[in-house]
């Protein structure tokens, strides 16, 4: 008798609970619809084309179409690692990666704790709007503007250099150059527009925690270092474990757009490289399989990071 009336209470639990989604759903039926565009984003644009990547694995030829090109395996990861070209690509992919790490991603933090010492609204608001200029300028516009000032026929730069007795650098087509001033054109681009993540963080410290240091005798930079620093030290651990996602994309634009023939040497790295391989050539095949290689990559950085975060007892993204 009371496995029947088990089995009787089961379904009638089961149709409480599915109307209690149901409600659930109806009451909260406007933030789904808010969610649903970003959703339906990342269906379209992020999950629908991973299908792709199975062109790396094929020898692809548009005539046969994706589902009736040969299936080759592994062969063009074999030919890109055992061509010369990848430790050269490898090399000038990973020291552009690295002086991004080292020298772009402190920045925002720096700018953003320098900002949240400012009193002054007014001049604060200013600052932030004019560091912020230089994000929504695409890299073709900040490629010219360095054109201009670094050029060795009329730029202000070398011009100075001229009138005070130097000798004119070229800048724009010295290898050595290459590297730090595409560094330096991302610190300029995008510093600012990085303070915002940081900034928001910094928002939301309790400032009685400060009034407290203070009371104890506490200078500002006591109150950085102690208070400001640790409030947002998880918010600067997840960002470098997302930044570590992203290691190997040194941005196709800009590099594209500095690329010469006597830079070549250094600035070649791998987004570079796919579209010259890909998109002028046609391999699309080999080219899909460097894409790929770059993926799993920053996939591995990725999870390496946040599980040396979680070791280190800091919170990590999954």
């Amino acid at each position: 008798m009371q496995d029947n009336a088990t089995a009787t209470q089961a379904p009638a639990v089961g149709n409480v609970y599915r109307k209690e989604k149901l409600k659930r759903l109806v009451r909260n039926r406007w933030l789904y619809a808010m969610l649903l565009p970003g959703l339906l984003y990342f269906i379209i644009f992020k999950y629908i084309p991973m299908y792709g990547v199975l062109l790396a694995f094929k020898n692809y030829q548009p005539f046969l179409g994706f589902a009736g090109s040969e299936w080759v395996g592994l062969k063009h990861f074999e030919r890109f690692f055992g061509d010369p070209l990848f430790w050269m690509l490898m090399k000038n992919t990973f020291i552009l990666a690295m002086y991004n790490i080292v020298f772009f991603f402190p920045l925002p933090i720096i700018v953003a704790l320098m900002l949240n010492e400012l009193r002054l609204a007014v001049y604060k608001q200013l600052i932030q709007t004019l560091i912020y200029i230089p994000h929504f300028m695409s890299w073709v516009v900040i490629v010219s503007i360095a054109y201009l000032f670094f050029t060795t026929e009329g730029g202000i730069v070398n011009e100075l250099i001229a009138a005070l007795g130097g000798e004119k650098i070229n800048f724009l087509l010295s290898p050595d150059w290459f590297r730090p001033f595409i560094t330096a054109e991302v610190m300029w681009k995008e510093t600012g527009w990085g303070t915002i993540i940081f900034l928001a963080a910094l928002a939301g410290v309790d400032t009685q925690l400060y009034e407290a240091a203070k009371m104890d005798g506490a200078n500002r930079m006591h109150q950085l270092w102690h208070i400001t620093l640790p409030a947002i030290r998880s918010t600067i651990v997840i960002l470098l474990i997302l930044r570590m996602g992203h290691f190997l994309d040194t941005g196709f634009e800009q590099i594209y757009l500095s690329l010469n023939a006597m830079n070549r040497e250094v600035a070649e790295v791998f987004d570079t490289y796919v579209y010259s391989t890909g998109i002028s050539q046609g391999q699309y095949s080999y080219s899909t399989a460097v894409g790929l290689f770059k993926s799993v990559v920053g996939l591995v950085l990725v999870a390496a990071s946040n599980y040396l975060s979680k070791k280190f007892g800091e919170e990590g993204i999954l």
